[in-house]
């Protein structure tokens, strides 16, 4: 099994060159004393705990994974002690007010030790993961009393978070939900029903796991409209504010899954387990996506931290496997055959992965920092334009992004060739745990109809114009040596216009639905071709690159230009193409 090392040079190259952290800092509310030593110190002590406390673990708990006995659920060997270490590192409240016991650090520098926790152990990463979604939630929308009870312990990592929406039944379309809420005399209310996939649900690595649960009220409206959020803990806090009685909510079964082995799936039932109301009545559809929209981001990044230890994986392999000679002649000539890495085919592949993980490491930053303009901005008025902006790019990170992620560790197995088949080699791990990733949280189906219907026909095209100006006036003043970039993007975003133009304008009913995963993949190649052209950019401008790391910048951006962009062209064509293709008749399927 391949070590994973975390991305620290290139993750440190983007935020010092591409997005200047301290800069960026200085234009936000509250972050005046954050300093790039404290950055710098964060992200390498990140890195390191990612390189040898969690990656160590990977191999091993997708191997063993998580054990169900008699309604108990233990994490894989090892995981209880690391996520303890982790814990007391103070990693889950990274973003965390500090008000509640976080450091209050930027979602820009946040991210970026995201990808590193995700990368180096997926499974395990869902845990804090889920924690901070639900921190969100009760932050922006429970009581003081809940905020001042649960927020602590949750951003020490002493208690964890679950977040429970999915029933048997009732997946993407919520308000066919079973699961009702029965108010008390005393003000607390008894949840009772069942949810299924809920990641983390139970477990052995925290005291107390807080579960946010979707739920209707006796005089609750049909349909998602009647939905409202109780906050139900494992345990209920005492009068001090420590673990106390077990509520009535158990786990039934776990599920056995594809991937992500080494955490625990669950089925949780609840028998009328004491619960909290979080927000008003029947609006807990809009308080859960409070946390849906934070895991969308996290999704998208955890995508990149797989397909990031796929790719170094493959990269390695091809560096050291000798299989045949260059097309050329032999490039070693004292030994039988030289490395696989001559061979174009191979080189495209690792330049394909390299091109969309580093691409969209660029794009996952880019997208915090307008989370951060939202939450931080100095003016209303750049706070209106980041949640525009944060609105647009959060189906196109979570979506694009993890489409691309598995796209990429399939190359990356592909590298090893039959290798790349066994388990020993990680590969194949890599493949499984990034096909959930297009999956939940919302699937990449219903992020590109939110795309396509919502955000850009709903608003007749404007959000999306909007950003397309940006990057126009980026390409403005960009110097002459990368034209072949300038043209790219132009062409593309020409293209993109017109489709625009299609969705906003058809009236056939199905025609939103056969375009989006396309339109949504077309906005997203052009993204991660904005994200290239700033990389672009500032190579042109640093001049004679001595470096490796800015020689294969300016390389990757040119494969990027002449290699990926031009695939905008075929989706323009299967978008434009219309919905009458899908008129078939149900037996004839």
């Amino acid at each position: 099994m391949p070590d994973y090392k975390a991305p620290l040079e290139d993750i440190q190259y983007l935020l010092r060159d591409v997005f200047p952290l301290m800069p960026f800092c200085q234009e936000l509310e509250g972050f005046d004393d954050v300093d790039e030593d404290t950055c710098d110190a964060i992200l390498g002590e990140a890195a390191r705990v990612c390189d040898q406390l969690l990656a160590p673990l990977d191999a091993s708990g997708d191997a063993q994974g998580a054990r169900f006995e008699d309604g108990d659920v233990f994490s894989p060997p090892g995981f209880r002690e690391a996520y303890q270490t982790f814990a007391e590192g103070g990693w889950v409240g990274l973003g965390g007010p500090e008000a509640y016991g976080g450091m209050g650090l930027p979602k820009t520098l946040v991210s970026a030790v995201e990808e590193m926790i995700q990368g180096a152990n997926m499974a395990f990463g869902l845990a804090p993961m889920l924690t901070v979604g639900a921190c969100l939630a009760i932050q922006a929308h429970g009581s003081d009393e809940l905020k001042s009870r649960y927020l602590p312990k949750m951003y020490s990592g002493e208690w964890s978070g679950a977040m429970d929406l999915t029933e048997a039944h009732a997946g993407t379309d919520l308000g066919l939900m079973r699961t009702r809420a029965e108010p008390d005399a005393d003000g607390r209310y008894r949840i009772t029903g069942s949810k299924i996939f809920i990641t983390w649900g139970e477990h052995d690595m925290a005291e107390n796991i807080v579960h946010l649960v979707l739920a209707k009220l006796p005089d609750a409206p049909a349909g998602s409209r009647g939905i409202s959020l109780f906050l139900v803990p494992k345990f209920l806090p005492d009068e001090q504010g420590e673990k106390g009685e077990r509520n009535t909510l158990s786990c039934g079964s776990i599920e056995h899954k594809m991937g992500i082995h080494g955490s625990a799936t669950c089925v949780m039932n609840f028998d009328g387990a004491t619960g909290w109301l979080v927000g008003e009545p029947h609006k807990g559809l809009a308080c859960m996506f409070t946390m849906m929209n934070y895991e969308r981001l996290v999704v998208g990044i955890q995508g990149i931290g797989v397909a990031e230890a796929s790719y170094q994986g493959a990269r390695d392999y091809a560096l050291e496997r000798v299989q045949g000679r260059a097309a050329g002649g032999a490039r070693n000539k004292d030994a039988s055959a030289d490395p696989i890495v001559v061979h174009a085919d191979v080189r495209r592949m690792l330049l394909e992965m390299k091109t969309l993980v580093e691409g969209g490491r660029a794009f996952y930053l880019y997208v915090a920092q307008w989370l951060d303009r939202a939450r931080y901005g100095s003016t209303a008025e750049q706070r209106e334009e980041a949640e525009r902006r944060v609105a647009l790019l959060t189906p196109v990170v979570k979506a694009f992004l993890t489409d691309r992620a598995f796209d990429a560790c399939v190359l990356g197995q592909q590298v090893l060739g039959g290798h790349g088949y066994i388990r020993e080699w990680g590969q194949e791990q890599h493949v499984r745990d990034a096909r959930i990733t297009q999956i939940y949280e919302g699937t990449n189906g219903i992020q590109a109809m939110d795309l396509a219907g919502r955000k850009t026909r709903a608003c007749q095209g404007a959000l999306i114009a909007e950003y397309l100006d940006e990057i126009r006036a980026a390409l403005s003043d960009t110097p002459e040596d990368l034209g072949y970039a300038v043209s790219a993007m132009k062409a593309a975003i020409v293209q993109l216009e017109r489709c625009t133009e299609a969705i906003v304008a058809s009236d056939h009913d199905d025609f939103v639905g056969a375009a989006a995963v396309d339109y949504l993949d077309m906005v997203g190649y052009v993204s991660l071709g904005y994200m290239w052209m700033k990389v672009a950019r500032v190579e042109a401008e640093r001049g004679e690159a001595e470096v490796p790391l800015h020689r294969g910048k300016r390389r990757a951006a040119k494969f990027y230009f002449q290699k990926m962009m031009p695939l905008t062209e075929s989706l323009a064509q299967r978008i434009l193409a219309g919905a009458e293709a899908l008129e078939i008749p149900d037996e004839e399927l």
